[in-house]
């Protein structure tokens, strides 16, 4: 089923995105209009320690109006590797810097709507080694157990989309880490 871009415009420039509005030819023939968000990309990690515990954020999301426990992540500098906004994001973010980042899985967050591409890092031998927080940023850490961590989403108490589909990508990694020791 092909459709026909027959135009496109520029609705909104902002900060990490940009709106755009395509007028598109469907496959029987009629006209319809999508509104798309396209972002450059961006990661989430799992950040597991030596003692097998997953680092978590805590942050004011106000999309949702509160709160949200998340996983580690951020978007892309223009054309920055992904892997790199990976080591880049988790030193940001939880101040730890992984001596082993493995990609375990990619995906589109919101492909009815966006572009935005993720892909997702299992971070191991992590060691303190903190870089300056973004300036809008405000984060709490928090760490739990891997299987404790699992269990939390499985109860809806991580209600963000990225991270879940990144523990569901990673869980076979996790429960090998958590059985080797």
């Amino acid at each position: 089923m092909l459709f026909e871009l027959i135009k496109s415009e520029i609705l909104l420039q902002g900060r990490v995105f940009r709106i755009r509005r395509d007028t598109l030819k469907t496959p029987d023939g009629r006209e319809t209009k999508f509104e798309i968000i396209e972002h450059g990309g961006s990661v989430v990690i799992l950040p597991v320690d030596e003692n097998e515990e997953l680092y978590f954020v805590r942050q004011y999301r106000h999309a949702a109006g509160k709160n949200l426990l998340e996983l580690p992540a951020g978007t892309r500098d223009g054309d920055e590797p992904f892997e790199a906004c990976a080591a880049r994001e988790i030193r940001e973010e939880i101040g730890m810097e992984a001596g082993r980042l493995q990609k375990v899985g990619e995906f589109y967050l919101a492909p009815g709507y966006s572009s935005e591409y993720m892909e997702v890092y299992l971070a191991t031998e992590l060691k303190h080694n903190p870089l300056e927080a973004d300036e809008d940023e405000f984060l709490s850490v928090e760490k739990y157990p891997v299987r404790e961590a699992i269990q939390m989403a499985e109860r809806g108490e991580v209600p963000d989309a990225k991270s879940l589909a990144a523990l569901l990508l990673a869980r076979r990694h996790l429960e090998d880490l958590v059985l080797r020791s």
